[in-house]
């Protein structure tokens, strides 16, 4: 294997081990190098130095955790391997140019600081189109549930099937036109978990005449990112995770308050047809520009 192979293989490894003990002894031993010449092979290759890599991905995982959950401070520190609050914060405030206590408190969500994932193999970054909406109207159904950070990929997926299918279950014919509106905060109930809120909704003409569990929803409007996503369903969660991940870091944007909007065109309009295999959803994140 090849220096871009195993250092590929290295970061995927990396990244899903953040929260463990990284020494560049422990990372050598599981290239199967002397830490100095993983060391020289990892700049050469990335560009980057690995105990700086790591300090920053570790940074930014908890940057999440404090924005989507309401667990101690020091708890999301020993997690990502500091050894106290003091010398998190001073670590977090170096690249964040702000305390945690206040990363959590903002109202808004700047990405600047996020530190994404290094990617050796080609990814062509999704590219947002800046739209501004007007205020709008839908009839929907808000409900809720509740997960640790691991399994927003899995929950959100099952879950936005799950509502749809009873928001919509009496319906005879689909509307041309979904919305799912989504809105996160900390779980109030356990510390480690986020409360999602999903609403599915449709525009008031496009309501069903048999569906009669809606309600009044009323959106500002404001400037949105849209992005385009078109492939399998079952990966459209990992795609809005890279968003935010990746995308909107790279971007520098900063997040404002209000729920992302995604919007379905579905092709079968039966009600009981089967979820597709390929969807396409316009993903629209609200932004300060």
């Amino acid at each position: 294997m090849d220096q871009a192979g195993i250092i590929r293989d290295l970061l995927s490894w990396l990244e899903g081990h953040l929260d463990q003990p990284l020494s560049l002894d422990n990372v050598a031993a599981k290239a199967g190098y002397s830490k100095w010449h993983l060391q020289r092979m990892f700049k050469e290759v990335t560009g980057h130095a690995i105990g700086a890599y790591i300090r920053a991905r570790r940074l930014s995982k908890a940057a999440v955790a404090l924005r989507l959950t309401s667990r101690p401070i020091l708890d999301i520190a020993l997690q990502y391997r500091f050894d106290s609050q003091q010398t998190f914060t001073r670590a977090f405030k170096k690249q964040f140019v702000q305390t945690p206590a206040l990363y959590r408190r903002s109202e808004e969500w700047d990405s600047t600081g996020i530190r994404p994932p290094i990617r050796l193999e080609k990814w062509n970054a999704p590219q947002p189109e800046f739209i501004t909406l007007p205020p709008m109207s839908l009839v929907g159904l808000t409900q809720s549930y509740s997960c640790t950070l691991e399994q927003i990929s899995t929950f959100r997926s099952e879950m936005r099937i799950q509502f749809w299918r009873q928001y919509l279950g009496e319906a005879q014919c689909i509307p041309p036109i979904l919305y799912g509106l989504n809105h996160s905060r900390p779980s109030q109930e356990k510390d480690d978990e986020q409360e999602i809120l999903y609403t599915t909704a449709v525009e008031p003409q496009d309501v069903p005449e048999n569906v009669q569990n809606g309600q009044p929803i009323e959106l500002t409007g404001g400037d949105y990112a849209q992005f385009i996503y078109h492939g399998p369903s079952d990966g459209l969660q990992n795609f809005i995770l890279s968003l935010y991940g990746t995308c909107l870091p790279m971007l520098k944007m900063t997040r404002r308050q209000g729920h992302d909007i995604e919007r379905f065109y579905p092709k079968e309009r039966a009600p009981d047809a089967p979820v597709p295999h390929t969807i396409r959803c316009e993903y629209l994140i609200p932004v300060r520009r």
